[in-house]
């Protein structure tokens, strides 16, 4: 008896994650559904997933962009502003992390403080202030707004990167010190090996930010040339005229593709980073 209630409760909770994680994965299905549907069968907002006609040339429309761009151009900048923006924040944010909690100097609790407080800060309130300084510098319209902060430290990244750290031995710093390892080699020789799980979740997490941006993009990019794929599917709905959304869900399952690789390969140290297990004995 007690061995027919543990089944049954495993399966009804069984099920239950299977019918929540289908409600949740469905608006992603029903966009991949729709790349392969026409506008009329879009419009009509059927649920189902299965197209009436396939319509593969959506795929094809897409794909030739605007005014003589392709997407895969869109892509090619994308994938150049993300991957860079995420190595500075990987490089940065790992040596501001290690000084900030391995190192003692003079005013370290007050540039604690400092980054925490950026962190409290909306985006909008910063907004302006930075658009007038990189266009008095003249780096508007460019990639330089897009990527340059990244080199510099995200606050979050750089908390969390602590956070981590604190699960490694002092023990090792002191005994690499005293073999004659400068504070230098002590980051790039003991603590950035042992970090692995948490550099893994900052690309995971950058990636996703950089890679979704499209306020950014929008308001530092001019040229149709120099457009990131969150722009360019943006193009797709024209209120002038008819918007092709074949071609737009088409370019969306596409720009899912680069985030799912990311997720399906460092997947597995996503947990471990979040969790700041550290070193285990």
């Amino acid at each position: 008896m007690i061995h027919s209630k543990k089944v049954l409760n495993k399966t009804l909770y069984h099920l239950f994650v299977v019918l929540f994680g289908f409600v949740m994965v469905y608006p992603v299905l029903w966009m991949v559904s729709g790349s392969f549907k026409g506008n009329a069968e879009i419009l009509r907002g059927t649920l189902a997933l299965i197209p009436n006609e396939l319509k593969l040339d959506n795929y094809a429309t897409g794909w030739k962009g605007f005014g003589g761009t392709t997407f895969g151009t869109f892509f090619k900048n994308s994938i150049f502003i993300t991957v860079v923006a995420t190595f500075g924040t990987v490089l940065s944010s790992s040596l501001v992390a290690y000084a900030l909690s391995r190192i003692r100097f003079r005013g370290s609790k007050f540039w604690f403080t400092c980054m925490l407080i950026t962190m409290m800060l909306p985006g909008q309130v910063i907004m302006i202030p930075q658009y007038l300084i990189y266009y008095r510098l003249g780096l508007v319209p460019g990639y330089a707004p897009l990527i340059l902060p990244y080199f510099c430290g995200q606050a979050f990244f750089i908390y969390q990167m602590m956070q981590f750290m604190q699960g490694i031995p002092r023990d090792l710093d002191e005994a690499a010190t005293i073999d004659g390892c400068s504070k230098y080699k002590v980051y790039s020789h003991i603590i950035l090996p042992l970090m692995k799980p948490s550099i893994v979740t900052t690309v995971i997490i950058q990636f996703y930010w950089k890679w979704d941006d499209y306020l950014g993009p929008l308001l530092y990019l001019s040229r149709p040339q120099s457009y990131t794929v969150s722009i360019a599917i943006k193009l797709f709905a024209d209120s002038a005229s008819t918007t092709d959304y074949g071609a737009m869900f088409a370019m969306s399952t596409l720009s899912l593709i680069p985030v799912f690789l990311i997720f399906l390969f460092f997947n597995r140290y996503l947990v471990q980073g979040i969790g700041t297990s550290g070193l285990k004995g």
